[in-house]
């Protein structure tokens, strides 16, 4: 470290003085910060062609200020400026502004601040103690895909076969993954619309031709879904964004049309765990797991720091899928899949969804009553993180969107959830992410955006 001192040995001020002054004057204008190490008193000594006694000394001084420690077997370092120390600048510096707090209240995020935090490092410990890997295991770790099929028996009632469970690194890598491995540049996907925007993306990224298909209600409409698409894409068990269920006989009706026409249907179960009026809706790979492909997803039900997920697919398409691993080199990671194994060894994963559903169920409770309340109509079936509100166009829900960012909260609108000109327009209000607190704060003046 180069020290900012000058000493004057024509003064008739002590050296050791002159010296106490510059470091002192120094630390004061933040030329040397707290935590910064300062030569030993004979080192610098010699770089200052001075006695120790001189620089021991000025040392002394300077401890007993309150300027710098000495720590045993270290050195000596710079501590924090002395309380009623008026720090000194050599100009003027202007503070930034503090940027207001932002109240996150966009769907899509999963209630990360319920996890237990004893559970969740108790579950990182045990993934460490294991061995690391010499190869990667392309299908998943077996202990993994064991675990996911417990999860799915238990928590959405599907009970596997011979169609194998694969780990994946979240929905939209297992979409990139079909896309690649299954589909060909040029086939036709149907999606929903208004739909998830990221798997329309990565369709386009593969070189698929997105059409869009209608939904309403009772999730999407399976006569409008354009004919010679080689897969449909949707999310039966809450749709996004709407929220809506696809209905029974809609199920019966989109798999009859898929076996009829040569279809693979995508279901996207992002977060079919969550319902809280009746139990969990029966998966569409339950009723055709001849044509279904099944995701699943931790980053709504936990965290997205796993990147874990889960595939369940027809035994020729997960043999494409796993080739396609194969060739590319490419694996789902295994730390995050370890965590979730050791969190459903515990039984920590089962206590975690009860929570989960318990806490969602009453923000959901509060944020309905609200709204109802105050004659504002909310759209959504009583499941998932989130809940619409329609609005009549498009100027209106960009009207307040920015209404709300000025007040300090974060919200979605449907528009950008459309491949073609929106149709459908609506604020989406997601109640996860943020605290309880928070939400309860933010609850009146999401009222009174909403009912302007």
């Amino acid at each position: 470290m180069e020290l900012p001192i000058t000493l004057d040995r024509e003064s008739a001020e002590p050296l050791a003085v002159q010296l106490a002054d510059a470091l002192r004057s120094a630390a004061a204008d933040g030329r040397l910060r707290s935590g910064d190490r300062l030569p030993s008193t004979r080192a610098l000594a010699d770089r200052l062609s001075v006695s120790r006694t001189v620089t021991a000394a000025a040392y002394e001084q300077l401890h007993a200020e309150g300027w710098i420690a000495g720590r045993h077997g270290s050195g000596t370092y710079v501590t924090t400026t002395p309380p009623g120390v008026l720090r000194k600048r050599t100009r003027k510096q202007s503070q930034p502004a503090e940027e207001p707090e932002i109240v996150d209240l966009a769907p899509g995020a999963p209630w990360a601040g319920g996890l237990d935090r004893a559970a969740w490092r108790r579950a990182w410990r045990a993934a460490a103690d294991v061995a690391p890997l010499s190869r990667p295991f392309r299908a998943g770790l077996p202990e993994y895909r064991e675990a996911i099929a417990e999860h799915l028996l238990r928590h959405r009632g599907l009970a596997l076969g011979d169609d194998p469970v694969l780990a994946t690194g979240g929905t939209t890598a297992a979409l990139t993954e079909l896309a690649a491995a299954v589909l060909q540049r040029g086939d036709k996907i149907a999606v929903e619309e208004p739909g998830y925007q990221r798997a329309v993306s990565t369709f386009k990224a593969a070189g698929l031709k997105v059409l869009p298909a209608l939904v309403d209600e009772e999730g999407l409409l399976v006569e409008a879904v354009p004919p010679g698409v080689r897969a449909v894409y949707c999310s039966p068990a809450h749709q996004y964004p709407l929220g809506g269920r696809m209905s029974a006989g809609r199920r019966v009706a989109l798999v009859e049309r898929a076996r009829r026409d040569g279809w693979l249907v995508i279901e996207d179960d992002y977060d079919g765990e969550l319902r809280y009026d009746v139990a969990p809706l029966p998966l569409l790979a339950a009723l055709a797991p001849d044509v279904v492909v099944h995701l699943g997803t931790t980053s709504k039900i936990l965290t997205p720091t796993l990147g874990t997920g889960w595939m369940v697919a027809p035994e020729p398409i997960a043999a494409q899928v796993l080739g396609h691993r194969d060739r590319t080199g490419t694996s789902p990671a295994a730390a995050g899949q370890r965590v979730l194994v050791e969190l459903a060894r515990n039984g920590d994963l089962g206590r975690h969804l009860r929570k989960l559903r318990r806490e969602l169920s009453e923000r959901r409770a509060l944020l309905v009553e609200a709204f109802t309340d105050a004659g504002i109509k909310v759209l959504g079936d009583d499941a998932g993180a989130h809940i619409v509100v329609p609005v009549p166009d498009a100027e209106t829900e960009q009207r307040l969107l920015k209404a709300a960012e000025n007040r300090g909260l974060r919200l979605d609108g449907l528009g950008r959830h459309h491949v073609n000109r929106p149709k459908v327009h609506g604020m989406a209000v997601g109640y996860s992410a943020c605290s309880r607190e928070q939400l309860i704060a933010a609850l009146p003046v999401l009222v009174e955006l909403l009912r302007s």
